[in-house]
């Protein structure tokens, strides 16, 4: 018998089942384990910016929302990334502007109150994520790709363990109904089509 042969029968067969006993009895931290980890909206940001007038651009956000991780936080691998966001949250500083993004020209939360996004899958080159979702607004649900990275893990004073992470996404208006607009005498128009997503988010890890 050579040492890449499995040792067969008897005292020499046991040693295998002793050997999966100690594997099953290691502690979570021996053994790849995907936990729960819930979006801390007190410390994160769901951010956008569109074009205004061709020469700037406006920045808003959404300050109620939900959602959760599902990974392996050692292994650095991805089960699940779903979110939730009331729709009428949104705030660009603004109230006129932001009563008219809430009305049925935009975001039209009486009839949509939230807007929702789930991971179908996902690639990791070096240390950066690609994440391909189905996001659902205003009813119409389309494929949004996130880019961004896993920015590690600590522990907070009251023994929670915390992850964060950042992304970067885009996506047209256009494709979720929102055409309103308006026309400048130079010819261009007052909204850009195009709105980019920016994502700072810290998750807690969920408790057994």
């Amino acid at each position: 018998m050579n040492g890449f042969d499995r040792p067969r029968g008897g005292a020499a067969g046991a040693v295998w089942f002793v050997l999966l006993g100690v594997l099953l009895a290691m502690p979570p931290e021996g053994r790849a384990e995907t936990a729960r980890w819930n979006i801390d909206p007190d410390h994160s940001l769901i951010e956008f910016r569109v074009a205004h007038m061709m020469v700037s651009k406006t920045t808003g956000r959404f300050l109620d929302y939900r959602g959760f991780v599902e990974m392996d936080a050692d292994a650095k691998t991805f089960k699940a990334i779903e979110a939730v966001i009331n729709a009428a949250s949104i705030n660009t500083n603004h109230e006129k502007r932001d009563a008219h993004l809430r009305n049925e020209d935009f975001l039209d939360v009486q009839r949509f109150p939230t807007m929702t996004y789930k991971m179908k899958r996902y690639d990791k080159q070096g240390d950066k994520y690609t994440v391909v979702g189905d996001f659902t607004l205003r009813g119409v649900t389309k494929e949004v790709v996130l880019v961004g990275t896993f920015n590690g893990i600590t522990q907070d004073p009251w023994g929670n363990l915390r992850a964060g992470f950042s992304a970067e996404g885009k996506l047209n208006r256009k494709d979720f109904g929102m055409v309103w607009n308006k026309a400048l005498d130079n010819g261009g128009l007052v909204v850009g089509d195009e709105v980019q997503v920016h994502l700072e988010i810290e998750c807690i890890k969920e408790k057994k």
